[in-house]
């Protein structure tokens, strides 16, 4: 369905700029935020959406960006995808609630059913619905407890699997999200995430701080997210697997940020041959709409009885609706193959960014469009980010020094060439800059050689020479 907005202009340039950013209406924004929000809301940059449409957002004073983030790989058929948007309208003006948790809610176990059919294991499936991702790692935590009757669980450093305390708890990316929480949930271990070797869990923690048949299960995300868009090396989670087999470990696959046909499969796992037996899904389930879920071979969720695990609001009407919309619009148009072709296309541009800028772009990584490019620092990924946003070009830092590209799925081969020029651009001015600071530090390097001479009884001749009197 291609139907497009009153408020669109599809001759409107894309992206298209009409005021300083922040404009004024958004500085008004900004300023009622600071003044009523939580300071804990990690904000990027001064951004207000006002409306949005496939791949483009427009912000309170009318100016158009091209959104490189999809609301953090959230909004996967883009903005306002008419199909969703209807399921949505007609949903609303049938039922808006009614608790799946006590009730039997036939929106809910379409979408199980649903889900459970693009399950990456083989046998029956069953599925939970909750309001987010993080609620989906609580729960996935949980069953693993529950169905296996071991404590410990053990999750990889780069990691990000939410913000409440279990899935705080197995978060291992920045140590920020620990602080001032303790003491955080026991019985959970880290370990180095991919490049790295996993000789780490049967060398160290299974010799030094945890018996293996204590272990119930090992999370990870196939391809980190917040952590820096890494992708493991081939067989990386084949041998996790085979680790897991070997001592009756449960593998959790958290595809919170890399499924939904992100990478160009529905389940990123997927491109490794390897079977978790739990899955965890939320942010582009729904398109927008609050649902996640977590997915499991039947015979763990079948372990637990009523009232185990519940929701009020997990798998309302609504975001079911949403969901099952999603599904079928990732299905009838190609989005799949699309987010392959445009990944290939971003990929192969932006590797000759990096052949252009060898020193400032360390490295670029992806399956899909789920897109990572490194920097030296933080510092320079932020100044990069900024620039971006300073152009119309919507994308996200990740991990300690990468900005993170993550598309709606119904990206065009137009939209991404304009994203490449405008990323080169922002990456070009970057480069001027830190090479002026370079050759300000250069100069001033000499200078303080030269100071150090003079006080010595030397002076300094044209061009910074330091002449010595014999």
């Amino acid at each position: 369905m291609t139907t497009t907005p009153d408020w669109f202009d599809p001759d409107r340039p894309q992206p298209h700029l009409v005021t300083e950013l922040p404009g004024p209406q958004a500085r008004e924004v900004l300023a009622r935020d600071r003044a009523v929000t939580s300071p804990s809301l990690p904000r990027a940059y001064a951004i207000a959406p006002r409306r949005g449409h496939g791949t483009l957002v427009e912000d309170v004073d009318g100016n158009l960006f091209l959104d490189f983030n999809a609301g953090i790989a959230v909004t996967s058929t883009g903005h306002c995808h008419p199909s969703v948007v209807e399921a949505v309208q007609q949903q609303a003006a049938t039922l808006l609630h009614y608790s799946a948790s006590d009730f039997y809610l036939p929106m809910y176990g379409q979408m199980c059913q649903a889900l459970a059919e693009t399950a990456p294991m083989h046998g029956p499936v069953r599925v939970f619905l909750t309001n987010s991702g993080a609620e989906a790692v609580e729960g996935a935590l949980k069953l693993s407890r529950y169905a296996t009757g071991r404590q410990y669980v053990i999750s990889f450093y780069g990691s990000f699997h939410g913000r409440t305390y279990g899935a705080m708890t197995l978060t291992g990316s920045k140590s920020k999200y620990h602080k001032g929480f303790g003491p955080l949930l026991p019985g959970v271990l880290h370990a180095p995430y991919a490049p790295a070797s996993l000789d780490f869990i049967e060398e160290v923690l299974f010799e030094h701080q945890v018996d293996p048949s204590e272990v119930a299960a090992i999370f990870v995300e196939p391809i980190q997210g917040e952590g820096g868009f890494i992708v493991p090396p081939a067989g990386w989670l084949a041998r996790l697997r085979r680790i897991c087999d070997q001592h009756g470990i449960l593998l959790v696959a958290d595809e919170v940020q890399c499924g939904m046909g992100r990478t160009g499969r529905m389940w990123a796992i997927e491109h490794t041959g390897v079977q978790p037996d739990i899955l965890i899904s939320a942010k582009g389930i729904a398109s927008g709409l609050p649902l996640g879920a977590f997915l499991a071979r039947s015979e763990l969720m079948e372990a637990w009885g009523p009232g185990a695990h519940g929701s009020t609001y997990g798998g309302s009407p609504v975001p079911c609706a949403a969901g099952l919309a999603t599904l079928r619009v990732i299905q009838e148009e190609g989005l799949l193959d699309n987010a392959t072709t445009q990944g290939e296309f971003l990929l192969a541009g932006l590797r000759e960014l990096q052949q252009a800028y060898p020193r400032l772009v360390v490295d670029v990584r992806g399956v899909g469009l789920m897109i990572g490019v490194e920097f030296p620092t933080g510092e320079i990924a932020g100044q990069v980010q900024e620039a971006a946003f300073s152009r119309g070009l919507l994308v996200l830092e990740a991990g300690p020094n990468a900005v993170r590209m993550s598309p709606p799925l119904v990206i065009t081969r137009a939209q991404a060439q304009t994203g490449l020029r405008l990323f080169g651009a922002a990456v070009a001015e970057v480069a001027d800059n830190v090479q002026a600071a370079d050759n300000v530090q250069a100069a001033d390097n000499v200078q303080a050689a030269g100071d150090g001479k003079v006080a010595a009884g030397g002076e300094i001749e044209a061009g910074g020479a330091v002449a010595v009197p014999g």
